[in-house]
């Protein structure tokens, strides 16, 4: 990677031919150069932001253009930069034009004179005051937000926030409003613009890669959710807990709003899990039934998902075929297929009409999990007022619009399924779902032939697209931006992604199940660095403690987290023993559990996730301690534990590390100490010798 102390315009055409462009293609890029370097207006030594700006819009540098072209250009550009004295630096600035246009500079625009007065200026300047006024006008700001939704009461809020009972820490939000927030998901509205005939979903399997889209249309959405709440009816009582443990499929979506619709809350199961996790979810949750698969299928193969649900021991269940209309499994006798189950209601005139349940707004329709760090796994409510909070967060920082097409390759067991549900079908966008793998090169064409506007990713997952170059060749320039959550991201892998789309921003987002949202995020009215974060979220407020607990949030967050000169702020793990692999939290006791029974010569095991030099997601190292006299290989001891914790927790986890050592750290009431192993571990992949 070229990281020199030179200037950009001292670079040569031959440097140019070796991060990959023919003789022809070095003349005429080293030309453009030029011309950048002269539009900055900066002589010899341009300001680097402007002139990064200059060649990012000015779309100097292109997509099809060798990732080691864009290495070259960006580090050279900002290889005098002083990231303690000037902050992280920065790839992409608002459009004082196009900031206007933007959902929260759009209201900006119209509520800002009134509300801030001669303060105001324009939505770029005033961002951060509009930001800090929601905060301390959350009433104000929310009574805005939400004739922007499509949230239609049936019986309408008291008021915003209620602060009259003192017991309810934070108050009560839309007292006395009654509703159906899977009906606002359904109904076509003028704000936003949603008509019956709008595409509510598009999707492609895999395997199809050169089939055109399957589209749906808001009215047949409707209809086919309506059928599947009228099938509940047959079965289920209101108020029931109803898994669903698939991947996230058009289906698996429209089972979701059927339950909400019908009154009945959802039990969120991720695909990946093993029958042990599965059989506690639904012990935890009490639920009735479970909606699963008979298989899922990633390139071209099966693995079996119906057999584990069944290992868990569940109630009844309804099994959706992966392919076709019949399973590919025998049903055990209290079971039905997806087939057998819709043929309940087809004696009905009008089996695709439904009457939805309406309920108070802090009613519960969704139950997740959180990995607690011990026992058994939190479970998180979510009411009717979660899905308006992250439909708000993806309308005001992520800028999701009607007529937009947003794509997260995610799983309705995960926060993200819910909050990409919603986000769409609350702010008129067309949610966009590939069955299958989105590590392929399918998936990328399927965001290219869509026209997905807003991707979704989580780092370890742009990593491996940026490694095996699976995504060369496609377009991805209808994008506007993109999204990324999960886990810590790596400034190489963003520059990468962000290029693919001509250097559009890659919003960064951190928050919480609990939360249904996040608490600090990117904002298309800020400057963007890669792999930071620019803004506190809208009517969000906190204060960075140090290493003493000191205020420097209303909410303490397991991330540690940095704050940077420009007031960008970047995560740098968890302070915790709660791990994040793949974008997945988990817990060490519940990793060192599974350990250690792999092999009989343990005594014990520890295990921590540290984040790579060069940073990206964490990479799970395991300490071991052996029996007296016991002698194991390294190497051996990883396959197992892989094995174990594939088996025993998911498995899309894997050991990066195994270091057998004498005896762990501990204080002196016995404690395990794996911060102290953590900074142990980190300490040796520092060192370049040990690389």
């Amino acid at each position: 990677m070229a990281k020199g102390r030179r200037n950009l315009g001292e670079l040569g055409v031959e440097e140019m031919i070796r991060a990959g462009l023919s003789l022809d293609e070095a003349r005429a890029f080293h030309e453009a150069v030029k011309g950048a370097i002269g539009r900055t207006g900066g002589g010899s030594s341009p300001d680097p932001k402007e002139l990064w700006r200059q060649l990012s819009e000015g779309r100097v540098l292109k997509p099809s253009h060798p990732h080691a072209l864009h290495q070259l250009v960006y580090y050279t550009v900002y290889s005098h930069w002083d990231v303690s004295t000037q902050g992280p630096p920065l790839y992409w600035f608002p459009s004082p034009l196009q900031s206007k246009s933007t959902n929260l500079g759009r209201m900006m625009e119209i509520h800002g004179p009134k509300l801030l007065g001669t303060s105001y200026k324009d939505p770029i300047t005033s961002f951060s005051l509009f930001q800090k006024f929601s905060v301390q006008h959350p009433e104000v700001y929310w009574s805005i937000v939400l004739k922007e939704l499509s949230v239609i009461f049936r019986e309408d809020p008291k008021c915003i926030l209620d602060t009259t009972d003192k017991s309810k820490h934070g108050g009560t939000w839309l007292s006395g409003s009654v509703l159906n927030i899977a009906e606002c998901c359904l109904l076509p509205t003028d704000c936003p613009r949603k008509q019956n005939d709008s595409i509510a979903v598009v999707w492609r399997n895999e395997g199809s890669d050169d089939s055109p889209i399957n589209r749906m249309t808001l009215r047949e959405f409707r209809e086919q959710v309506m059928v599947v709440a009228n099938a509940l009816d047959t079965m289920f009582s209101k108020g029931d807990a109803i898994a669903i443990d698939m991947p996230m499929t058009v289906t698996a979506v429209i089972i979701y709003l059927a339950i909400v619709l019908a009154g009945m809350v959802v039990v969120s199961i991720a695909d990946s899990f093993a029958a042990r996790e599965i059989a506690t979810r639904l012990r935890v949750s009490k639920a009735k039934g479970i909606f699963t698969q008979d298989f899922i299928v990633r390139g071209g193969r099966k693995f079996p998902l119906y057999s584990r649900v069944l290992e868990a021991n569940p109630c009844k269940a309804i099994v959706v075929p992966s392919i076709g209309n019949d399973v590919g499994v025998q049903l055990r006798k209290h079971d039905l297929s997806w087939q057998d189950f819709l043929s309940r209601v087809a004696h009905l005139p009008r089996s695709s009409y439904y009457v939805p349940f309406y309920q108070p707004m802090e009613s519960v329709t969704n139950i997740l999990f959180s990995s607690g760090t011990t026992g058994d796994p939190k479970a998180i409510p979510w009411t009717q007022l979660s899905p308006i909070r992250s439909a708000a967060d993806g309308w005001a920082h992520v800028n999701i619009q009607p007529g937009d097409v947003y794509c997260w390759p995610t799983n309705l067991g995960w926060v993200m399924g819910p909050i990409l549900l919603y986000s769409c079908f609350l702010t008129g966008a067309t949610l966009a779902l590939y069955h299958g793998s989105p590590l392929s090169r399918g998936f990328g064409k399927f965001v290219q032939d869509a026209g997905v506007t807003h991707l979704g990713t989580v780092p370890s997952i742009v990593k491996a697209w940026k490694t095996t170059r699976c995504m060369d060749g496609l377009d991805w320039t209808n994008i506007k931006s993109f999204a990324s959550t999960g886990e810590a991201s790596n400034v190489d892998d963003d520059l990468w992604l962000s290029s693919r789309a001509f250097y559009k921003p890659v919003i960064e987002c951190c928050g919480g199940t609990e939360l249904a949202s996040s608490y600090i995020q990117g904002s298309p009215l800020q400057p963007q660095a890669f792999g930071a974060f620019s803004t506190a979220s809208m009517t969000t407020g906190f204060v960075i403690l140090d290493d003493r607990g000191v205020p420097l949030h209303l909410r303490r967050h397991g991330d540690i987290i940095k704050r940077t000169v420009g007031g960008y702020f970047v995560v740098q793990g968890r302070a915790d023993d709660t791990m994040n692999l793949g974008g997945i939290k988990t817990s060490s006791v519940e990793i060192e559990r599974a350990c250690d029974r792999a092999d009989e010569n343990i005594l014990e095991t520890a295990a921590v996730s540290v984040s790579p030099v060069t940073g990206g997601p964490e990479q799970l190292v395991i300490f071991v301690v052996l029996k007296k006299g016991s002698i194991c290989n390294a190497d051996q001891l990883k396959m197992k534990f892989s094995r174990a914790i594939q088996r025993d927790l998911n498995p899309l986890f894997k050991v990066s590390l195994v270091k057998i050592v004498p005896e762990f750290p501990r204080t002196a009431s016995n404690k395990l100490l794996r911060r102290v192993l953590r900074d142990q571990i980190k300490h040796q992949l520092s060192m370049p010798s040990r690389l």
